[in-house]
């Protein structure tokens, strides 16, 4: 189970940490994906960290802004954003893909002013 949390309303150039609550399973056997998807777009993908190891990867639009992290029980991942964007207004949901494939609900990002 996931629970994905820390959505809100930001002026641009802000910053919001979302969290995603792991539950049930082996973080080390997953890669823990952000998705993101805004009004009459497809869903994208944002970051991802392996939890056997903790490569990470960003998408090219959010390089640079954002960075995916693990705590330290390896039972949360992380995405902390800065520099927010009004494009990156999107619901970003937490997927957890190995042994299974998960999704956590989605939390609301808007940057606007």
């Amino acid at each position: 189970q996931l629970q994905a949390s820390g959505g809100g309303l930001v002026q641009p150039g802000g910053s919001l940490r979302l969290s995603c609550a792991t539950s049930g399973f082996t973080l080390a056997y997953y890669a823990i994906g952000w998705f993101r998807q805004a009004p009459g777009k497809e869903r994208e993908g944002v970051s991802c960290i392996s939890g056997a190891d903790g490569t990470t990867y960003y998408g090219d639009s959010v390089k640079g802004r954002f960075t995916i992290s693990s705590n330290s029980a390896k039972i949360a991942v992380y995405l902390q954003m800065n520099s927010l964007k009004p494009e990156d207004t999107a619901v970003y949901y937490c997927n957890a893909n190995g042994v299974g494939d998960y999704w956590g609900q989605g939390t609301q990002v808007t940057v606007s002013s």
